[in-house]
């Protein structure tokens, strides 16, 4: 048997008169009586999965009420009472557990997972952390406009245990972001407890670590929450900054419901049950006589009757039918992507670090709701200064050099999207993706799939090898990212074509990767207009026309094949610079593989799991009858890319290409 021993709640009402408790007690015993419903619900099979906030709704529905109807609130998957003290319709979001069309995700998403800019809210991902540092985005979002709103964004003891956790608190309190972070201290991480998942004695005392003011609070004295965040919420608006909110509580129920609790110890459930939030705040309205318990228990009814009425009219809505073009609709937001010609006739010679430059500064002048963030990009103008100078034009609220923190930053990026700005984010190399990998892969590219929310983010990615950098700021990384619908990838060969591609991927509301190469900022330049224009996203680029063989490549790749054939004039071929490699440009590669019978792709990436595998497997399939050769990959050796020049010459793929091509030919 547990040997804690706890005392029942004592309330402290303060200002708040009868009304406003009873108001809070609806609110409170909502999220209480729909649990109830889905728990026997679940048993029935009618829905397939539930997380229990039961014993918390404390936490849920004080930070709610104290928090202003249009300032966002970010809860996680047991805050069932954000989203009803919010008073979103609950057959809609019974519809959402059900998985129909007229769910938040139409059937693309469960249980919370979904966010609505109605009501203010976004709903989280299953990785737990990622929208702590969506939150921050939202937040500089609000500093930036000078609304005076704050934000609100829940994690758990366990979650906070993540990098997200660390990496959105530190960025929060180094740009004084107007936001509160509850930390719902539940004591358990699925089957791990607290003790097993961090040392200090409590969550507050982290906050200290990043010069942040922090609060205790008992998570299951409704009051005790709403006074604690009405107070935080009150102070930043008069001193915009971070606050970290640790609500103590406990998780009555498994981490969700299949899971059980029999990892539990002995008696803990009976210990904490003295402390029920709602049994403890009935018993004190009673003895208030704020309420009877007659009149607790016709509240009760009203509700359950709104929850059966609700329930069954989402259960008599049509189930889903799946259709597939509409199922890629979903992927990204519409909008008009016809090219946007320059106004003028002049050029100049640029270089393709110049180029990008020049593109980025004309698409934020044009847009005067877009942020640039990344390392040393402010003052120093970034490792290869494409935005040397930005400062003293945009100033240093809309350039803003960040912590190093990747993932915090690509979700900040995604928070202003939310908000209403265009997030841009340099990523200081390709190479360091990997700590933001999961932002782009599992927040930007489903955002729109799951709950029609765009992200309108762009991220710049110098990359690629040839400079002598080694195996953390050399590799080309575009594949790990062509594999994830609802991205867009363009990876320009030429100054103007980068120009027009970042300023395009700018204007598009959808995430888009820019990557650029290193090695051709500044070996490579030509005339370039001097007004904002755009290159069309999905396009290719035939830039050289045969009949005996057709050459797909981007990138480095494209001025290594002009580098061939200027070698071997013999050859005629079909050039294909890809320079958009999502959405892919398959008509341009099939019209030209059908008239040359031959084709080879040639990419700096390591062969295996490249994107050239995809295109040769594209034009087997849909050019079959037509080849008169095997279709052919070129690319970089099967390793890490190496430091020393006679072995980085060896790794990439210039010189096995030129034999290839010659061999193709021959075939």
């Amino acid at each position: 048997m547990s040997t804690t021993v706890l005392k029942p709640l004592k309330f402290d009402r303060k200002t708040l008169t009868n009304e406003e408790l009873i108001l809070f007690y609806h609110n409170l015993i909502t999220p209480r009586l729909i649990e109830e419903k889905m728990l026997i619900l679940l048993r029935q099979g009618k829905i397939s999965k539930w997380f229990s906030g039961i014993g918390q709704e404390a936490i849920s529905v004080g930070c709610a009420l104290a928090m202003e109807k249009d300032e966002f609130m970010l809860p996680m998957h047991r805050n069932l009472g954000v989203f009803t003290t919010r008073k979103l319709p609950l057959d809609r979001l019974f519809m959402q557990f059900q998985g129909k069309e007229n769910g938040f995700t139409k059937g693309h998403d469960r249980s919370f997972h979904f966010g609505t800019k109605e009501h203010h809210i976004v709903g989280m991902i299953s990785h737990l952390g990622p929208q702590l540092g969506i939150a921050d985005g939202i937040a500089l979002g609000n500093k930036l406009k000078n609304n005076k709103k704050v934000t609100i964004v829940f994690t758990g003891d366990g979650g906070a245990s993540e990098g997200d956790f660390h990496e959105a608190l530190n960025v929060a309190a180094v740009w004084d972001l107007p936001v509160i972070f509850v930390v719902e201290n539940n004591q358990w991480g699925l089957s791990t407890p607290s003790k097993e998942q961090f040392r200090c004695k409590q969550f507050i005392d982290k906050g200290i670590g990043y010069g942040m003011d922090t609060v205790q609070v008992d998570g299951n004295n409704i009051i005790d929450v709403y006074e604690a965040i009405h107070k935080a919420r009150t102070s930043i608006i008069k001193k915009p900054r971070p606050i970290l909110v640790e609500c103590i509580s406990f998780r009555m129920r498994g981490h969700e419901e299949a899971s059980g609790t029999k990892y539990y110890p002995e008696g803990i459930q009976d210990t904490w049950a003295v402390k029920d939030p709602v049994d403890n705040f009935e018993r004190f309205l009673i003895d208030e006589k704020v309420i009877t318990a007659e009149e607790i228990e016709t509240i009760k009814k009203e509700i359950k009757n709104h929850i059966n009425t609700s329930w069954k009219a989402a259960d008599n809505a049509p189930e889903l039918t799946a259709n597939t073009k509409r199922e890629y609709n979903y992927l990204f937001k519409d909008f008009d992507n016809t090219p946007i010609l320059p106004s003028g006739n002049n050029k100049s010679e640029k270089r393709f670090i110049d180029a990008v430059s020049d593109g980025l500064k004309q698409s934020m002048q044009r847009h005067e709701n877009s942020v640039i963030m990344g390392q040393d990009i402010a003052e120093y103008g970034g490792v290869f200064k494409v935005t040397d100078g930005f400062v003293d034009a945009f100033g240093k609220e809309r350039v803003r050099n960040t912590p190093i923190c990747e993932s915090a930053i690509v979700g900040a990026a995604l928070g202003l999207s939310i908000n209403g700005y265009k997030g841009i984010m340099e990523m200081q190399f390709a190479d360091f993706v990997t700590v933001g990998f999961n932002q782009i892969v599992n927040n930007l590219a489903k955002l729109h799939y799951r709950w029609q929310e765009n992200a309108d983010v762009v991220i710049r990615m110098p990359t690629g090898a040839g400079v002598g950098a080694g195996p953390f700021h050399s590799q080309s990384n575009e594949a790990w990212f062509f594999h994830t619908p609802g991205l867009k990838i363009v990876y320009p060969a030429f100054p103007g074509d980068a120009k027009g591609l970042l300023a395009a991927a700018i204007e598009d509301p959808n995430p888009v990767m820019v990557f650029e190469h290193k090695a051709l900022y500044r070996s490579k330049s030509e005339l370039v207009n001097d007004d904002f224009y755009t290159t069309e996203i999905g396009k290719a680029n035939l830039l050289n026309k045969g009949n005996d063989v057709t050459i797909i490549t981007y990138g480095m790749g494209v001025h290594w094949a002009l580098e061939t054939l200027e070698e071997n004039p013999s050859i005629n071929a079909d050039l294909i610079d890809l320079r958009t490699l999502l959405p892919l440009d398959t008509e341009t590669i099939f019209t030209s593989v059908k008239k040359t019978g031959r084709a080879i792709v040639l990419h700096e990436d390591c062969l295996t799991g490249g994107i050239g595998g995809e295109i040769v497997a594209l034009i087997n399939q849909h050019c079959f009858e037509y080849l008169d050769a095997p279709v052919i990959r070129s690319a970089s050796l099967d390793t890490p890319v190496p430091f020393a020049g006679a072995l980085e010459k060896d790794f990439l793929p210039l010189d096995r290409f030129k034999t290839q091509l010659i061999q193709l030919i021959k075939y």
